[in-house]
């Protein structure tokens, strides 16, 4: 699966550089290299949500980095596991 984390301006202005490292870190601990596969975007459109944008499994969410554990727990490893 696709980890798509925006890189457009608006939100590299919202840590997604912080946010991509992390997920890096995540994606490594839960041994998931093989079955994820992290990548920058360009403008999802989404720029008035709060955090970084983030596509995965088609659907495009607001990851901050008060929650990118939690969204990683939920949405990506919960539901390879």
């Amino acid at each position: 699966m696709d980890l798509m984390v925006c890189v457009g301006s608006s939100c590299h202005l919202q840590n997604s550089r912080e946010i991509i490292n992390r997920f890096k870190e995540l994606i490594a601990s839960h041994e998931l290299e093989d079955r994820v596969t992290l990548k920058g975007s360009f403008c999802m459109g989404h720029c008035a949500d709060e955090g970084v944008c983030v596509k995965y499994d088609e659907q495009v969410y607001g990851v901050t980095v008060n929650n990118i554990d939690e969204f990683f727990e939920t949405q990506v490893a919960g539901r390879l596991e």
